[in-house]
């Protein structure tokens, strides 16, 4: 009994060790569920596995469906299929870890995976079966492996006939970003062109206007630039090449048309398909604009396979919205949490792929996340191994942002109206930081006359979440995050600050030192006198709960999938919506209205004590 009375008053101190460390429920990577290093062969000779078709992207898709047709004489419920890219995954690829030891058969996890049983409901019967499944161009071939002994003890009992893209190399999955100056926009992409093979550029001009070529920068890393395994050694997969190319001196709102290309030493040139985005308008400008927000996305697979978590529902419903919606957004920021890789790096080419049709369009902006950056003893500011290794090389390689360093993963973004100050809470933001003296700068340098709407984002909750987990720490939020940092948001008169994390929905009243400083809940007129706070973490990863207790600064919860919208209209009113992923309908939403001088008028904490006047 004395123990029990000792685990039960530590056990609140465990849990909220346990919050610090940003315990959220993520769930458990798919492919890291697959013994890959216990993998033995037992080749069956009636056992077998086919795809069709052979050869793919033979009109220049970079993604398409196959059939696999498979079979073998004792069928049970644990059969699974994995997709292997490349093809080649014997042991010969495989390094022995010492001159004792041989090599497993495997070394690297597949990309994807299905049970033969999905779909095939008397599969365990015939012993036979079949599966539409997507593979997306990723510089290399394919090959599908028919297992036995689950994923715990993998026998490998069929391999299947090798399947490629007809151009594996091909340019793909371009991905737009703000350059570091309001009329400069970046398109990065990947390839399988290494420098000393083709010249990458971007040819790109106004519709319908004259074209211009700018060359593009090449980036690529290998296995000793991850921090551990699973990224340092089974989730490791060539990541190609990454181009950014920079197109600048752009004119303000103006549609413009591009093509990737890359031209070979023999003259010839490979192209990918066109595409078009909307320059983006000047710091200033009086139009209306469009931003799209959410953080922990995730991607999801089309075909049912690997499913991580449940995100199916989710990510993929919030990928469809924001697709479908497209002429009626301008910017996208995935504030932290993007992929869920967890050091599976071809799971980052299935994100790019999945989100091309938006990224492709518009400028699709990203804030670092625990699941990108975390990994001990590497500088992040939470010890845990959340990014599986990948310790924030994937995320500031594949995306580009406007930082001074992308190691340092923090930067400010001018949208027309909107002035954006993203923070990398992976990194310590507390006073007297580097990061701290950033965001006060960001906050303070902006011309409010000019850029009235001043929006903070980050991925963990700096500000208020009802979220289980922080409401068990007790400080509704990350600890030390509005001690921080409150006194700038009040100072700077911050309008809304949002974040990811915490995967469902909420928001705030306006709020400063744990207390409302206005009580109106839908249509703000005047001077807000606080900062509203928003969670909007539920793109796609498994939702989390709320804590059981109400709380006074807390207006509106939603424990499902969506988004958030805002749209500026001018230099005084802008709209708030909340939509979820399922339908994109409206679920929440506020107004604000005010004039330049609500934004000068002093409140608690934002003005001098005693001025000359006093």
């Amino acid at each position: 009994m004395d123990a029990l009375r000792v685990f039960m008053a530590l056990l609140p101190i465990l849990l909220a060790l346990l919050c610090l460390q940003g315990v959220t429920p993520h769930g458990v990577q798919p492919l890291a569920r697959i013994a890959v290093h216990d993998a033995v062969i037992a080749l069956e000779a009636r056992a077998f596995i086919n795809v069709t078709p052979p050869l793919l992207g033979l009109n220049g898709e970079n993604n398409e469906w196959v059939t696999v047709e498979y079979g073998m004489l004792n069928p049970s419920g644990d059969d699974w299929i994995g997709v292997f890219s490349p093809g080649n995954f014997s042991a010969s690829t495989c390094l022995a870890e010492n001159r004792m030891a041989s090599p497993p058969l495997l070394c690297t996890a597949p990309i994807k995976y299905q049970f033969a049983n999905y779909s095939n409901s008397k599969y365990k019967e015939t012993g036979k079966g079949s599966l539409k499944l997507q593979l997306i161009n990723q510089r290399s071939d394919f090959s599908f492996a028919l297992f036995s002994g689950g994923l715990s003890k993998p026998k490998l009992v069929a391999v299947s006939n090798a399947v490629s893209f007809e151009n594996p190399n091909a340019p793909l999955y371009p991905r737009l970003a703000q350059g570091k100056t309001w009329d400069e926009m970046t398109v990065t992409w990947t390839s399988g062109y290494g420098i000393n093979e083709a010249e990458p550029f971007v040819k790109w001009g106004p519709q319908g206007g004259k074209q211009s070529h700018s060359p593009a920068g090449t980036l690529t890393f290998d296995r000793s630039s991850m921090c551990g395994a699973p990224a340092r050694t089974v989730g490791w997969r060539d990541p190609g090449f990454i181009h950014t190319g920079f197109l600048k001196e752009l004119w303000p709102n103006s549609l413009y048309t591009y093509k990737l290309g890359h031209k070979l030493l023999n003259g010839t040139y490979i192209w990918s398909q066109s595409y078009q985005f909307k320059s983006s308008p000047y710091p200033g400008q009086n139009s209306v604009q469009r931003v799209i927000i959410f953080g922990d996305m995730g991607k999801d697979e089309a075909d049912g396979s690997s499913e991580y978590n449940d995100f199916q529902p989710g990510s993929l419903n919030t990928t469809k919205q924001l697709i479908d919606d497209l002429k009626n957004i301008d910017i996208v920021f995935h504030i932290g949490d993007i992929c869920y890789a967890n050091g599976y790096i071809s799971q980052w080419d299935q994100f790019t792929s999945q989100i091309e049709p938006i990224a492709s369009r518009v400028p699709y902006m990203i804030a670092s996340g625990n699941h990108e950056r975390d990994w001990p003893d590497t500088g992040s500011f939470y010890g845990n191994m959340d990014s599986g290794g990948e310790c924030g090389v994937l995320a500031q390689n594949m995306f580009y942002v406007p930082a001074e360093n992308r190691e340092k993963f923090w930067y400010s973004t001018d949208y027309g109206m909107f002035r954006f100050c993203i923070a990398d809470t992976e990194h310590d933001w507390r006073e007297g930081t580097e990061q701290y003296k950033f965001i006060e700068h960001c906050l303070a340098s902006v011309d409010r006359q000019k850029q009235p709407w001043l929006i903070f984002l980050a991925h963990r909750v700096l500000g208020y979440s009802s979220g289980d987990f922080y409401a068990v720490e007790g400080s509704f939020g990350e600890p030390m995050g509005r001690e921080s940092l409150q006194k700038l948001w009040q100072k700077y008169k911050v309008d809304i600050a949002m974040y990811g994390h915490v995967h469902n929905y909420e928001r705030t009243c306006p709020i400063y030192q744990n207390i409302c400083t206005n009580k109106e809940q839908r249509f703000y007129k005047g001077t807000l006198n606080g900062t509203i706070h928003v969670v909007a973490g539920g793109g796609g990863a498994g939702l989390a709960n709320f804590a059981n207790i109400s709380t006074s600064w807390s207006l509106f919860k939603d424990y499902d999938y969506g988004f958030v919208k805002l749209t500026a209209f001018d230099h005084s009113n802008l709209l708030f919506e909340y939509k979820k992923s399922s339908d994109g309908k409206v679920y929440d939403s506020f107004r604000i209205s005010r004039d330049y001088r609500d934004i000068l008028a002093c409140t608690v904490d934002s003005c001098p004590s005693s001025t000359l006047a006093t």
